[in-house]
């Protein structure tokens, strides 16, 4: 099966109320958002609180779908009783679920994470609570725009990016949920099943490539530059087969 015929992101039929969940993050605004973990993959700040998490500790922010444990509320959800109603939507188990901000000016880097498509039995949804037209979300070298309120999938097994070249932050509530029946009658009837499945190796065209390249050219980093250099290894062996 072709690369194309794969599904990469989903808008699911869902529509929250923006109105509500302004309210319940706005009970938050002053709780302690943690630093993202991967400060190596981001510019700017990037933050986190736990709503659910092992332990029920705030603290605890990553997100690993082989952790094994229950997840109980955090101290920062217990008020937000939206948030909870929006979460228990989703009739499947629940893996990880965080608020995730990215401040103005904040850049997260070009990055895949492990097992996280729906083929790996898991899969990650977006929320969007707050956002501005100038955050860029590229998902394998495509452009998405959430809107407040929607709640998309996203196969992040596929290398991806965000840059908030906005003026306000991006807020996001993010979870990380278990495949069950629930979750395929919900998949299966927006996209083929067969659309669905595992990649050995997942390899990038040159224009993807070179889209990468220009979006962290945009960074004057060390960090940025590493990667720069070696996604032009690849554009250079890419033009080696093609000659």
């Amino acid at each position: 099966m072709s690369k194309a015929t794969i599904t990469k992101h989903l808008k699911l039929p869902f529509q929250f109320d923006e109105s509500r969940l302004l309210a319940d993050l706005a009970i938050l605004e002053d709780s302690q958002w943690a630093l993202h973990f991967n400060t190596y993959g981001y510019e700017g700040d990037w933050k986190v609180i736990a709503l659910y998490a092992i332990g029920g500790q705030s603290s605890n922010i990553f997100a690993d779908p082989n952790i094994q444990g229950a997840l109980e509320e955090t101290e920062a959800i217990k008020a937000c009783s939206y948030f909870k109603e929006v979460i228990r939507h989703f009739q499947c188990p629940l893996l990880s679920v965080r608020l995730l901000r990215l401040n103005k000016g904040a850049v997260i880097k070009p990055h895949t994470d492990n097992n996280l498509g729906y083929e790996d039995d898991c899969f990650r949804l977006h929320i969007p609570i707050t956002t501005n037209p100038d955050v860029e979300f590229m998902l394998d070298g495509e452009m998405l725009r959430m809107l407040p309120g929607e709640c998309w999938y996203t196969n992040v097994n596929y290398m991806h990016s965000v840059a908030n070249r906005g003026e306000s932050d991006r807020i996001h509530l993010v979870l990380d949920g278990q495949r069950n029946a629930w979750s395929d009658q919900l998949f299966f009837s927006l996209a083929p099943q067969e659309s669905f499945f595992p990649q050995v190796e997942i390899s990038y065209s040159a224009e993807t490539i070179q889209q990468m390249i220009q979006h962290l050219q945009l960074s004057d980093t060390p960090a940025a530059a590493e990667l720069i250099a070696s996604l032009e290894d690849q554009l250079k062996d890419i033009k080696v087969k093609e000659q």
